[in-house]
């Protein structure tokens, strides 16, 4: 018997969904940063053995959305109702509510097993743990709860052995050697993207965007060319700073972090562009890849 299922991820932002798929999956496919937000598409992590494939999905975390990119990626968590085999409910010590009730309404109505994962519980005592475990059983009584530390690894592999349990029965719905669905250049615009979020405040990673222009793949080094794209001539020359010392740093680190995705050196050529309110632009943002109806 072959088991193969869709396991997905949804909660608030930075309540730990990206770390908890890497995880299980072993490798960096999705942004890790403090900063909420920082997962804008669906990304697939499949993770596969001899009799099954768990096809974990990271969504972006749940907002109520404010313009045409955010609309974009909460549909996004509405497909991963749909398809869901599992869902995985994700929430942190302290968190009472999602952001949008409608979403949380849904998790009740679906008729899939659903795990409520209390991340982040390294953070906290035994009684406050005791407390929220009580608040959650109330607010979603056919879930199954597991209190986790995704950053720890603790408690991950009761959840992933739980899930082992729970998959129907199925082929296999990708070859058992793939480990996600994006394309090589997606994750390469995501890695700098990484950079800035992590290097540049205010409202500067959230007006930003990377699409990688070229990808010439060798058999010992890999010519990348990107393009990051802000909304103003002045949030353009925040990216490159001083001399060109910011973007420099930029690249250094996304250099660093390429070369170990893929084992091999990295040629990596940064360019900064402006492509005024891409944001809200439907036809830029399905050129960048969103599901805009």
């Amino acid at each position: 018997m072959h088991k193969a299922g869709f396991v997905n991820i949804i909660g608030n932002p930075n309540v730990g969904k990206s770390t908890l798929m890497n995880a299980f999956v072993g490798e960096k496919l999705s942004i890790i940063t403090s900063k909420a937000q920082t997962t804008r598409h669906r990304i697939f992590g499949i993770v596969s053995g001899d009799d099954f494939q768990v096809v974990f999905s990271d969504t972006p975390g749940i907002i109520k959305p404010s313009y045409a990119l955010q609309a974009s990626m909460m549909d996004f968590v509405k497909s991963a109702f749909e398809d869901a085999d599992i869902l995985i409910y994700m929430v942190e010590i302290g968190e009472k509510e999602l952001k949008d009730e409608a979403f949380f309404n849904r998790i009740n109505q679906l008729d899939v097993p659903v795990l409520l994962l209390i991340n982040k519980v390294d953070t906290s005592d035994q009684n406050v743990l005791e407390e929220q475990v009580a608040y959650w059983k109330e607010k979603v009584p056919r879930a199954e709860i597991y209190p986790i530390s995704a950053l720890r690894n603790f408690q991950t592999e009761v959840v992933f052995n739980r899930i082992i349990e729970l998959l129907p029965e199925s082929p296999a719905f990708f070859p058992k050697d793939q480990l996600t669905d994006k394309p090589e250049r997606f994750f390469v615009n995501e890695i700098i993207r990484e950079k800035i979020l992590l290097h540049y405040k205010k409202e500067i990673p959230y007006s930003v965007e990377v699409e990688t222009e070229s990808f010439a793949d060798s058999e010992t080094i890999i010519h990348i060319r990107s393009v990051i794209m802000v909304e103003r001539e002045s949030q353009k020359g925040i990216i490159i700073g001083h001399k060109g010392e910011a973007l420099k740093r930029v690249g250094i680190e996304t250099r660093t972090d390429l070369e170990k995705f893929f084992g091999k050196q990295i040629h990596l050529e940064l360019f900064v562009k402006v492509n005024k309110d891409w944001r809200s632009n439907v036809r830029q943002l399905r050129r960048f890849g969103y599901d805009i109806k």
